[in-house]
């Protein structure tokens, strides 16, 4: 029996479901294993979704732990033929994401893989942003380092402009103040950078200004989720 792999989404902002399609309910209840980023909010995922549903019903394993000892399980379940579920903790599984190893085991081992619909912080910023949606890199976090930071930004604005590009980036919500302030001093002042903060949520802004505009009205983003976009 070939096991079968649901990659199912959850929302970006914990106020907003109605950005998730109604038939993911479905794929979950055809699980009988679960592969979570954490348990805890996945379980209150679920209860969301549905009240009724049985949390027990499902075998729960955590993505979070020791990666040598989580693959081991998941490839078990793979022999097993089991039906199995990835949830992450926020948007698409696989995508930024540590979810990402079990898919790749899933295809060394010819599972069947099946991506359900969902929100994307990456794709929804891009959309809206009006920046180069033909072209453009996903880069993860920056270095904390401040002058590896600086470097890497550099590099970033750098090659924006070379390939014609837009960069996005994402950092941890209690530095991104301190990531916004030293985009806007080491940034060409014509550089276009879009911040996107709470996609799907009542407070969501997306704005796309240069450097200088910037400089003029800096946004408090602290413990913000945001999401950032870079265009020379």
């Amino acid at each position: 029996m070939t096991a079968t792999i649901y990659l199912i989404p959850t929302y970006l902002h914990e106020s907003n479901l109605e950005v998730l399609p109604a038939y993911l309910l479905d794929a979950i209840e055809k699980c009988a294993v679960l592969f979570v980023e954490n348990e805890r909010t996945a379980r209150r995922y679920l209860k969301q979704l549905k009240k009724e549903i049985v949390i027990d019903h499902f075998e729960w394993f955590g993505i979070q732990k020791d990666e040598a000892s989580v693959l081991q399980q998941f490839r078990q379940k793979l022999k097993e033929g089991k039906t199995i579920g990835i949830i992450s903790e926020a948007g698409c599984p696989g995508v930024a994401d540590p979810g990402q190893l079990l898919v790749a085991a899933a295809q060394e081992a010819g599972a069947q893989v099946v991506p359900l619909v969902g929100p994307s912080s990456i794709l929804l910023s891009l959309m809206a942003s009006g920046l180069n949606g033909q072209q453009f890199s996903f880069i993860g976090y920056l270095p904390i380092d401040n002058g590896q930071r600086i470097k890497a930004i550099k590099e970033l604005e750098s090659e924006s402009q070379r390939k014609n590009s837009t960069q996005i980036f994402i950092e941890t919500p209690y530095r991104n103040n301190q990531l916004l302030e030293t985009l806007l001093k080491q940034c060409q002042p014509q550089t276009m950078l879009c911040i996107a903060v709470d996609i799907t949520g009542a407070q969501e802004l997306i704005q796309t200004k240069t450097i200088q505009q910037w400089q003029k009205t800096i946004p408090d983003l602290h413990k913000r989720p945001a999401i950032f976009l870079l265009k020379r």
